[in-house]
C-alpha cells in the first residue's frame, strides 16, 4: 500500500479523532434531565420540585422533566433511581423519610446511602409543636409537667407511623422523659383537623399547616423544633429556648443521584442548585412557604444522609416504632 494512501487518510483520521474527543468532553448536560419524584403530585416535595424546576432548568440550560413515581413509602421511585445510569440525567428528590425508612423496612431493594450520591439538601422545614386551646399549658415546660402529672392521657397526632410529626413526638418523649400517646392518621391533614376539633391534644407539623390557626387563636404554638425561630412565627421560641435542647426535627428536602455519577457532573448540578437558591425571587418564595434555604454541598449532603440515618435508627429502636 502506498505512502500516498496513508497521507491522504491522515486528515480524515485526525478529524474523526478530534470529533470523538470533542464528543467525549461535551459539557453536561446535553439533553433533558429527569427529576424522579417518589411521591404523588400535590405534596410538599412535589410542590418544591415544581417551584425550582424552571429556574434549575434555566441554570443548567436544559429542560427538567418531573416524573412522579409514588408508592410503597417512596421506595418505588427511589429504587428506580438507584438502578438508573449514573450519568446525571436521573435525579431524585427525597425527604427525611429517606433516612427513616431503612429502620422501618430492613429489606429494601437498595441501600439508601451506598447507592446514592448527594447533590444538595435544598431546604428544610421545621416542625412546630402546637396544642389545642383546651389544654391548660402555655409552654413546653408546662406541657411536660402536665404529662408527668397525668401520664398516658395526652395524645399527639401525626401523618402516620415513621412520619416526621410522629418522630418529633417520640423524640420529645425521650428527651423529656414523658409518655405522650401517638395517634397516627393517613396524612397530616386529617390529624390537623382532629387537633382543631380537640379530639387530640397536640401535634408537630410544618408552619404552613398551623400558621393560619395559630394566628386565629384556634391553636396555641409552644415551640419550634429547630435551631432557629421561624420567619412566619418569629415570636414562637425554639425547643432549646423552651428548655428542651435536642428536640430538633423537621423535614429536609434533598436531591440525590445514583452512586458513581462522575464528580464533575455532581458538582455541575450542585452549582446550579446553589445559584438558583440565591436568587431574590426564590428566597422570597421559600420564605413565604415557611422553609429555610440550605443548599448544602455534595460532601455535606453525604454526611447528612449518614448522620440522619443513624439518628433515626436509634430513635426507631428506642421507641419501638413499626411501619404501618
Amino acid at each position: 500500500m502506498s505512502a500516498t494512501f496513508f497521507t491522504a487518510r491522515v486528515p480524515a483520521l485526525l478529524a474523526a479523532l478530534f470529533a470523538a474527543t470533542g464528543h467525549a468532553q461535551a459539557p453536561f448536560p446535553t439533553k433533558p434531565i429527569r427529576l424522579i419524584m417518589p411521591f404523588a403530585p400535590g405534596g410538599s416535595a412535589d410542590n418544591l420540585g415544581r417551584v425550582i424546576q424552571p429556574a434549575l432548568g434555566e441554570a443548567l440550560g436544559q429542560q427538567i422533566v418531573i416524573d412522579n413515581r409514588p408508592g410503597a413509602s417512596s421506595i418505588i421511585g427511589t429504587d428506580l433511581t438507584a438502578k438508573a445510569l449514573p450519568d446525571g440525567y436521573t435525579v431524585l428528590m427525597v425527604t427525611t423519610t429517606h433516612t427513616v425508612t431503612p429502620s422501618l423496612i430492613p429489606k429494601l431493594p437498595f441501600d439508601p446511602i451506598r447507592d446514592f450520591a448527594g447533590v444538595s439538601v435544598v431546604v428544610t422545614q421545621p416542625n412546630i409543636l402546637a396544642v389545642h386551646p383546651s389544654v391548660p399549658v402555655k409552654s413546653v415546660k408546662e406541657l411536660v409537667a402536665l404529662a408527668r402529672a397525668k401520664p398516658n392521657t395526652l395524645n399527639f397526632a401525626s401523618g402516620g407511623n415513621g412520619s416526621s410529626p410522629h418522630l418529633s413526638g417520640e423524640l420529645l418523649n425521650m428527651v423529656a422523659g414523658i409518655k405522650l400517646q401517638h395517634v397516627p392518621y393517613k396524612g397530616s391533614g386529617p390529624g390537623v383537623t382532629d387537633l382543631l376539633g380537640g379530639h387530640v391534644q397536640l401535634m408537630f407539623a410544618g408552619p404552613l399547616a398551623f400558621e393560619q390557626y395559630i394566628k386565629a387563636d384556634r391553636l396555641r404554638a409552644l415551640a419550634i423544633a429547630d435551631k432557629r425561630r421561624s420567619g412566619l412565627l418569629p415570636d414562637v421560641p425554639t425547643m432549646a429556648e423552651a428548655g428542651f435542647p435536642g428536640v430538633e426535627t423537621g423535614t429536609w428536602y434533598a436531591l440525590l443521584v445514583p452512586a458513581k455519577t462522575p464528580r464533575p457532573v455532581v458538582d455541575r448540578l450542585y452549582g446550579a442548585v446553589e445559584k438558583i437558591m440565591q436568587q431574590p425571587e426564590m428566597k422570597k418564595r421559600m420564605a413565604g412557604q415557611g422553609v429555610d434555604i440550605v443548599a448544602s454541598t455534595p460532601q455535606q449532603t453525604d454526611r447528612i444522609l449518614v448522620e440522619e440515618t443513624a439518628k433515626w435508627a436509634k430513635l426507631v429502636k428506642a421507641a419501638n416504632i413499626k411501619a404501618d
